[in-house]
């Protein structure tokens, strides 16, 4: 069977999120249907299809008479969600450790050595694309339908705050430490500190987060 090509409205959601992540529709900010169907080549319909799946996900929020915003993830958010997903992605490291084979080990270093290749060049935009793929493979190798899915929609809001955490100073290379934690106790299949070594990351993010916010702050009272 030939696959099936992605629909127009599919397509435009595709661009759009990712527009989103790298920060050219900053949160906040109002789109204008009419500029995105120009920019985008389609027609309204499947515009507003596609702005309804980015509204589902939770990266648009819709306002009655006034259309679709990019979300913004504020501070009570964080608090929520980082706890959340840190004990997900802590069970799938718990999971990908129990089931990874010696093929999976020897890709996952390769992957750890462009994130400290990365990192030692300070490379924050090449540093985070390879941390993101990282966590993928943790996900894959943990081979549970249920988690992926909850992780990968979880995932998503948090990209629209996470990847200021690297410019935090110092944060890079604790990154890089508590990610080679987790492969570490991968490599010694050692579940539980797996698990532990990958939910205490993203704890760690949280904090950082909180430092971003703080410093924010700081550079705005007189």
């Amino acid at each position: 069977m030939r696959p099936v090509p992605n629909s127009l409205h599919d397509e435009a959601a595709s661009r759009l999120r990712e527009q989103i992540f790298a920060g050219a529709l900053p949160p906040g900010s109002f789109l204008d249907e009419a500029a995105l169907c120009e920019r985008l080549a389609i027609s309204r319909t499947p515009l507003r299809e596609a702005l309804k799946v980015l509204v589902a996900e939770g990266l648009l929020r819709h306002e009655p008479r006034r259309g679709c915003f990019v979300a913004e993830i504020t501070e009570r958010d964080l608090d929520d969600l980082f706890p959340v997903i840190a004990l997900l992605e802590g069970r799938a490291a718990h999971e990908a450790t129990r089931k990874a084979v010696a093929a999976d080990v020897a890709a996952l270093e390769v992957l750890h050595e462009r994130l400290q290749q990365f990192a030692a060049e300070g490379l924050i935009a090449d540093y985070y694309e390879a941390n993101y793929a990282i966590h993928e493979a943790f996900i894959t190798l943990a081979d549970n339908r249920w988690l992926a899915q909850v992780i990968g929609d979880l995932r998503k809001i948090l990209r629209l705050a996470r990847a200021q955490t690297l410019h935090v100073p110092g944060r890079l290379q604790q990154s890089l430490a508590e990610h080679l934690a987790v492969f570490a106790a991968l490599k010694a299949r050692d579940c539980d500190a797996a698990e532990e070594a990958m939910r205490n990351h993203l704890l760690r993010q949280r904090d950082a987060l909180r430092d971003v916010a703080r410093n924010q702050q700081s550079r705005l009272t007189p």
